[in-house]
């Protein structure tokens, strides 16, 4: 899932990787609602917030939003520099452990709830998950050429209205626009199972849902880059 890059990957690589990444952006989202009543992967709805903010000179609000916008473009940013220099390296695990760095720091944010106590967890926890849906949005889109995005479903419903139209036909690319059109239902699809997920279960186990979160992107990073080692062996 996390070793073909762009046009070498198969609709089965982009189908499996955004529909796990989608889940775990969706279920990640909901828990971070729950936890500090912000959308970490919902920048549109951030932005909106902020203007309505400005408008009523709502200061408070008006830094948070900011603050969540500006964590989100940093994780994209840092996640394009982590994929740049191991693109230029030729090592293509790099999108592996991009992953890997978001499991990391997921399972950071996990024992933040837990132990940290009221405003600095709440903080924490807000600006960090904004940063981490912005690392895996853009790895996920560096890696499928913009083909998938996990945290912006408002492209990817874009796209399924586009596709429902363009899909009626029999020539090749109307078949290829119904194979898109499946990928992004997929992927639809399996953010807002994560998102009902994640709900349910930051309502029973708070904090340690995130750690198990975390488990997943391990167990999916750990193999692209054992994939990758056992091909530079062969």
């Amino acid at each position: 899932m996390l070793r073909r890059v762009g046009k070498r990957r198969s609709f089965g690589a982009d189908w499996k990787l955004g529909c796990t990444l989608a889940s775990v952006a969706g279920a990640v989202n909901a828990a971070g609602f729950m936890a500090v009543g912000y959308y970490s992967a919902n920048m549109t709805g951030n932005l909106s917030t902020l203007t309505m903010a400005l408008h009523q000179h709502d200061v408070a609000v008006i830094g948070t939003g900011i603050g969540l916008i500006f964590c989100f473009v940093c994780g994209a940013s840092l996640a394009t520099i982590l994929v740049n220099a191991g693109r230029r390296r030729r090592l293509v695990s790099v999108y592996a452990w991009s992953i890997l760095l978001e499991a990391g720091l997921l399972a950071a944010l996990g024992l933040d709830d837990i132990f940290l106590p009221g405003v600095l967890r709440e903080a924490v926890l807000a600006y960090g998950l904004s940063f981490l849906m912005g690392l895996q949005n853009a790895t996920v889109t560096r890696i499928s050429d913009a083909r998938v995005r996990t945290t912006h479903m408002t492209g990817m419903l874009t796209d399924i209205g586009i596709g429902i139209v363009d899909s009626f036909g029999g020539d090749e690319a109307a078949r290829k626009t119904r194979k898109r059109l499946l990928l992004h239902t997929s992927v639809v699809m399996s953010f807002a199972l994560g998102g009902t997920a994640g709900a349910f279960l930051y309502g029973s186990m708070g904090g340690r849902c995130l750690l198990a979160f975390a488990v997943v992107l391990a167990v999916v990073s750990v193999q692209g880059i054992r994939g990758r080692r056992q091909t530079a062996d062969l």
